[in-house]
């Protein structure tokens, strides 16, 4: 059976998660498999890159679905886009890949941006995507804080206690965190990178170093809360509304279309 790769964006709001779970949790995964049943009949599974919980957004998750015939990739994404509709799904592109090509084994690495508003005011365009606290964050500090997690550690300060991973050890390649003036006032966009992360690894992260912006954490804090090794030494796991999957990278490069980045400064 001839087998696609997706490129796929939504909006994570209406979604119990990526994972297919019962009739009555509405899942991207779900709403993929449906759309894919109205093309051709019989059960369809979807792969993903990556399990992104409820309310996690994507502009760059990737899947794969098997399919009983040929489809010129463009036509494929039409046609499933017309049947995820009035979903917030949409395949961006889709690429013949080689049968034994794996969404989540073939990937390399696996980028994930997180966004973080500080203002009094909502965030009346952005409700639902973004996090917002009252305050300005000092940038630097954060900086300092963020460096002490880079390269291969022990990442069980920072692991749910439902992560399923064999290891808690992962290697962070990278965290960028920027900032930017918005009306009423700042934007703070903290960007990681790495081949694989654990269960509510970057929320834990973004959620401590809030704590550090904020001036309730020093920044070496960061660090004994690393070398803790102890889910309890973690700062508060932010809320998911500001995540989102950007980039999942392969050594094949089966799109020529590059992700597109959330919406903002």
């Amino acid at each position: 059976m001839p087998r696609y790769a997706l490129l796929i964006e939504y909006d994570g709001g209406p979604f119990q998660g990526w994972q297919r779970q019962s009739e009555t949790q509405p899942s991207v995964q779900g709403a993929l498999e449906a759309a894919l049943g109205r093309l051709h009949p019989g059960p369809h599974v979807v792969a993903g890159a990556g399990r992104t919980d409820a309310g996690v957004h994507a502009t760059g998750q990737v899947a794969h679905v098997d399919l009983p015939r040929d489809w010129d990739p463009a036509r494929l994404a039409g046609a499933i886009n017309a049947h995820l509709r009035p979903w917030p799904v949409a395949v961006l592109a889709c690429a013949p890949v080689a049968g034994d090509w794996h969404a989540r084994f073939s990937a390399r690495e696996r980028r994930y941006l997180f966004r973080l508003v500080a203002r009094r005011a909502s965030p009346v365009l952005d409700r639902g995507h973004v996090w917002q606290v009252p305050g300005p964050l000092d940038l630097t500090a954060m900086q300092e804080g963020a460096a002490h997690l880079i390269g291969k550690h022990d990442f069980t300060t920072f692991r749910s206690a439902l992560c399923q991973a064999a290891s808690p050890v992962k290697t962070l390649d990278e965290i960028t965190i920027t900032e930017t003036p918005v009306p009423g006032g700042t934007e703070y966009r903290f960007a990681l990178r790495a081949r694989s992360f654990l269960h509510n690894q970057v929320r834990s992260i973004v959620g401590t170093l809030e704590r550090v912006g904020s001036g309730k954490w020093p920044p070496g804090q960061v660090k004994a809360a690393l070398l803790a090794q102890d889910r309890t030494a973690c700062g508060p796991v932010c809320p998911p509304q500001g995540l989102y999957l950007t980039a999942v990278g392969y050594p094949d490069a089966p799109f020529g279309l590059q992700p597109r980045q959330p919406p903002g400064p």
